[in-house]
């Protein structure tokens, strides 16, 4: 075996560069989701400020929702599921192409939030398999904005392992912690 040398090319110079197959198509992926809404109570609220100008969500890849699930990879399920979705739920999910991501939008979604009763499905897991969990009654926008950059950290290195976002609150500290790690400033409040 002999040694492999990288250099990286600075405009004025020509070459190529080498890489394997599947890690150009997840790469690919990572920035091309379709997404499929199945929204069903009020988490849908924060999903639209989400997919707002404000916080953008075309610079990740993600921006125009697919009217069908066999045009989309990524189903977003945003808030409650009832027993009578459940099916519906399961259906739209197998109608999607591989590969395809879920991401479980909110506590309800989740674990089936603070409804406990015999109507509500405690968390969509039950019913399809989850790559995300985004908590939070609704959750906020940067919390949503973790999931998607969590997701997208997957799909990069093809784990297929549920993964939860981490609390924005340090619970050692007890500070707001921003995506970089540090703690913000008044005025970024």
């Amino acid at each position: 075996m002999g040694t492999v040398t990288t250099k990286v090319l600075d405009g004025s110079e020509q070459g190529f560069a080498t890489t394997k197959f599947g890690d150009l198509l997840r790469w690919a992926q990572k920035y091309s989701l379709f997404q499929y809404p199945f929204v069903t109570a009020c988490c849908g609220m924060e999903f639209m400020s989400f997919a707002g100008p404000r916080f953008d969500m075309a610079r990740f890849g993600a921006e125009a929702p697919r009217f069908s699930p066999r045009q989309s990879d990524l189903l977003w399920v945003v808030g409650t599921i009832s027993q009578r979705q459940a099916p519906v739920l399961r259906r739209v999910y197998e109608q999607m192409c591989d590969p395809k991501w879920v991401l479980a939008f909110g506590t309800c979604a989740s674990c089936g939030g603070f409804y406990d009763n015999y109507a509500t499905v405690p968390g969509i897991d039950k019913i399809i398999p989850v790559d995300v969990y985004i908590p939070g009654c609704p959750p906020r926008p940067e919390a949503v904005i973790d999931g998607l950059l969590l997701l997208q950290d997957k799909i990069a290195s093809g784990s297929r392992e549920p993964a939860v976002v981490k609390p924005r609150i340090d619970p050692q500290q007890g500070q707001l912690v921003t995506l970089t790690g540090r703690r913000p400033e008044a005025n970024e409040l």
